[in-house]
């Protein structure tokens, strides 16, 4: 128990458990199940790599294709998509690979969709106030690196208890 009344597992290394005492980790109640909160972590380092790739093929899109932001962002979106379920179904949740592949896509896909709808909000909303302060490409960059962050919380939660409900 810290100064603040939140409890982290003894289970999780030091570092783990300074970073389960986060406001926003700590209200998920994370914290309290070591195991969901690797999970988690594992999720977590599968969409940093997603965004490397959604971030590429975002810009590889718009600045050498010239496409249209809107078009760029839902390509870029895709392809991470893409990767994400691979990696999540091989190494976060390995046990879903007794589950036919088909179905948990189709649901792993219908939850990205409406993720990307969150993703596109954001973006081209804060797109505009970034190019006030900023060139493209940081400016679309940055208002899509925190769409990444917003949409990471609803694509774990909303994945996990539907695409991946039941696995221990």
């Amino acid at each position: 128990m810290t100064d603040s009344g939140i409890t982290a597992s003894s289970e999780l290394p030091p570092l783990l458990e300074w970073f389960a005492r986060l406001p926003i980790i700590n209200r998920l109640g994370l914290a309290q199940r070591p195991k969901e909160f690797t999970r988690f972590l594992k999720f977590a380092t599968v969409g940093a790599f997603g965004m490397l790739v959604d971030l590429s093929v975002l810009t590889f899109c718009r600045e050498i294709l010239r496409l249209p932001l809107e078009v760029a962002i839902g390509l870029g979106f895709t392809v991470a998509v893409l990767s994400n379920f691979t990696w999540n179904r091989l190494w976060t949740f390995p046990e879903s690979r007794q589950r036919p592949i088909g179905s948990q896509m189709v649901q792993f896909a219908i939850v990205n969709v409406i993720g990307l709808g969150i993703n596109e909000v954001v973006v081209l909303g804060l797109h505009p106030i970034f190019a006030l302060m900023l060139p493209d490409p940081p400016a679309y960059l940055a208002a899509k690196v925190i769409a990444i962050g917003i949409v990471l919380f609803w694509n774990y939660f909303v994945n996990r208890a539907w695409t991946y409900r039941g696995i221990q």
